[in-house]
C-alpha cells in the first residue's frame, strides 16, 4: 500500500511536467505557417511583421504576457490608415519566437527591441505602443531611451497595478511548488479564461482560437512564469518619474471593466507622470486592443494628431 502511494505521489508530481516535455518545440516545422519574417538575435529566433507604407513614421507594437503578435491585427489596419509603417513581433517564449531559459526581467525584454531596431536599420524615432505587459516593456525602454521615443501609448499598461487572486501570488512568490502548480493549472486556467471570450466582438478573427494555441507549444507557459515573477513583480514609478523628467509625450488608454489592470491604476500614473493624458474606454475590459480596436484609433487619430500636448 505505502508503495502504491508513493508511486501515485510520483506520477501526479511528474504529470504535469511529462505533459510540458511532450508539446511541440517551437521550430522550423511550426514556423512553416508563420506569416512576415525570423531573425536569429542573440537570445533566438524572433518572429516579425512590417505592416503598411514602404515610408512613413514608425510605430511599434509590443504585446502581452499570452497573446502574442496577432492581437494588433485590428490595430495595425487602423494604424496603417493613418499613415504609420508599424512593426509587430512576438516576444520570446510566444508566438513563433524561441523560448529562451533566461529570466524576463525588463532588460531581457529590452534587449530583444533593441537588437530588432538595430537588425532592421530603425535609426529614427519612434511611436512605441505597449498593450498590457508590452506596456511595462515598452516604458522600460522609454525610459532607457527616451530619446528614441517619439509617442509612448499604453493599452491597459502593466506597471502599476496587477489584480492576482491568492494561487497566482503564491505561484510568484515560491519556487518549486509554484512551479508545479502553474504546470497543472495555469493550462486550464488560460483555455477557460481565452473560452469566455468566444461571444465578445473581436477585430482578430480565431482569437480564442489563437491563444489557446499557445498551450501547444513547449515552453509558453515557463515563460509566462518567468515574467509574473521579473518584469510584473515590479512597479514602475521610476520608469515613469524618468519619462516624466525627460518630457517624453505620454498617452494611456484604460478599460473601465477590467478586472487584470484595474482603473485605480490610472490615478496612480496620473501621481507619477501629471503630463500623461489618459482615457476611459467606459464599456472595454482588458481585452481592449481587440474588442474594441475602432475606439483606440479613434482616441489616436485625435490625440496623435495634436502631439499629446
Amino acid at each position: 500500500m505505502i508503495l502504491f502511494l508513493i508511486v501515485l505521489l510520483v506520477i501526479l508530481i511528474s504529470a504535469p511536467f511529462a505533459i510540458e516535455a511532450r508539446r511541440k518545440p517551437m521550430g522550423r516545422e511550426a514556423r512553416r505557417e508563420a506569416p512576415g519574417e525570423l531573425i536569429e538575435l542573440s537570445r533566438g529566433v524572433t518572429h516579425f511583421q512590417w505592416h503598411g507604407p514602404v515610408r512613413g513614421p514608425i510605430a511599434v507594437c509590443v504585446h502581452g504576457l499570452t497573446t502574442p503578435s496577432f492581437v494588433w491585427q485590428g490595430l495595425v489596419t487602423g494604424l496603417t490608415a493613418m499613415g504609420y509603417r508599424v512593426l509587430t513581433y512576438d516576444l520570446y517564449g510566444r508566438g513563433y519566437s524561441d523560448r529562451p531559459t533566461d529570466p524576463q526581467t525588463a532588460d531581457f525584454f529590452i534587449t530583444q527591441l533593441e537588437e530588432l531596431l538595430a537588425a532592421q536599420d530603425v535609426v529614427e524615432d519612434i511611436t512605441l505602443i505597449g498593450y498590457s505587459m508590452g506596456g511595462a516593456i515598452s516604458t522600460s525602454y522609454t525610459a532607457k531611451h527616451p530619446h528614441r521615443v517619439r509617442h509612448l501609448v499604453l493599452l491597459a499598461s502593466a506597471g502599476m497595478l496587477l489584480s492576482t487572486d491568492r494561487m497566482a501570488k503564491y505561484i510568484r512568490k515560491t519556487p518549486i511548488v509554484g512551479d508545479w502548480l502553474m504546470m497543472a493549472f495555469f493550462p486550464t486556467r488560460h483555455r477557460t479564461g481565452a473560452e469566455a471570450e468566444r461571444g465578445l466582438p473581436s477585430s482578430v478573427p480565431n482569437i480564442v482560437d489563437l491563444q489557446q494555441r499557445e498551450l501547444d507549444y513547449r515552453g509558453f507557459v515557463r515563460s509566462v512564469l518567468s515574467s509574473l515573477r521579473n518584469l510584473l513583480s515590479q512597479d514602475q514609478h521610476s520608469e515613469h518619474k524618468t519619462i516624466y523628467r525627460a518630457g517624453v509625450p505620454v498617452l494611456a488608454i484604460w478599460g473601465r471593466q477590467d478586472s487584470v489592470i484595474p482603473i485605480q491604476a490610472m490615478g496612480m500614473l496620473t501621481e507619477w507622470s501629471r503630463t500623461t493624458r489618459q482615457e476611459v474606454i467606459e464599456d472595454a475590459g482588458h481585452s481592449l486592443a481587440y474588442t474594441h480596436s475602432e475606439e483606440i484609433i479613434q482616441i489616436l487619430q485625435q490625440r496623435l494628431r495634436e502631439g499629446l500636448n
